[in-house]
């Protein structure tokens, strides 16, 4: 039997805007990511979706991006690895309030965007973000991209860590995500991305848009709640997953480094 953790991002509501449908997708994952109001959400958002979490029994985590509504947090900015720290902190806090106000716990946190992407491949703003991680709370556990150097950062401050893969974004050969900016960057046929999904899990392999097989690590698989048929994916692909022998649960529910 494998094990694996299935996450959405989810608050990214802010003030009059709707989006994506969190309260339809929460029964079918296993943990969320909820944005802290940097890139999306607000605080009534944070408090709510955390609520919403709580009573779904997953596990909650904080999704710190960089300041930048209006680009959804997608677009690169030029930040030392201390205003790194300096935004994690401050975002991971504002998450924590909320969810020790409701008497839930905190399970992990997960960069988002433009930050996560950065933070694979820059070491000195990866070991600024788990820094800020371990600081607040040592045993959190830090998602990074499968392979990555905010994966190496985390475990190389004693942070638990969780691999991350992605069911319906494209890979390089060099293990690094297509970028959204490429017209094949997204898997938008469902099957293709649960597919790639179990091939992950079961044999430790990606095939890259370059053909070439591509070695990476598991624990955690993230979809995306925004899309127009999000929902359907949800359930199907949580449905595939166990039908394909693997378990779901949250990453606290199980041990990994």
């Amino acid at each position: 039997m494998y094990s694996v953790d299935l996450n959405c991002d989810m608050g990214e509501s802010f003030g009059a805007y709707k989006i994506g449908r969190d309260e339809e997708i929460l029964k079918y994952v296993t943990s969320v990511n909820i944005a802290c109001g940097f890139h999306a959400g607000d605080p009534s958002i944070m408090k709510k979706t955390v609520r919403m979490a709580i009573e779904h029994k997953v596990g909650i985590g904080a999704h710190p991006g960089l300041p930048d509504l209006a680009g959804f947090g997608r677009r690169p900015m030029d930040i030392t690895p201390e205003e790194a720290y300096d935004m994690v902190v401050y975002q991971i806090g504002a998450l924590k309030g909320f969810v020790d106000a409701e008497g839930g716990q905190l399970q992990h946190v997960k960069p988002h965007g433009a930050l996560y992407n950065m933070a694979a491949n820059k070491p000195s703003l990866a070991d600024a973000i788990a820094r800020a991680v371990y600081d607040v709370d040592r045993n959190l556990v830090l998602f990074g991209l499968s392979g990555s150097e905010l994966v190496r950062a985390g475990q190389k401050h004693g942070l638990r860590t969780a691999n991350e893969v992605f069911s319906d974004r494209t890979y390089q050969q060099d293990g690094t995500l297509t970028s959204r900016r490429k017209p094949d960057a997204l898997i938008t046929d469902h099957e293709q991305a649960v597919n790639q999904v179990i091939r992950m899990i079961k044999e430790n392999k990606v095939h890259s848009l370059q053909k070439v097989d591509v070695d990476i690590d598991v624990q955690t698989i993230c979809i995306h709640g925004d899309g127009s048929r999000a929902v359907e994916f949800a359930d199907y692909i949580s449905q595939t997953l166990r039908g394909a022998n693997i378990q779901l649960q949250p990453i606290g529910e199980f041990s990994t480094r």
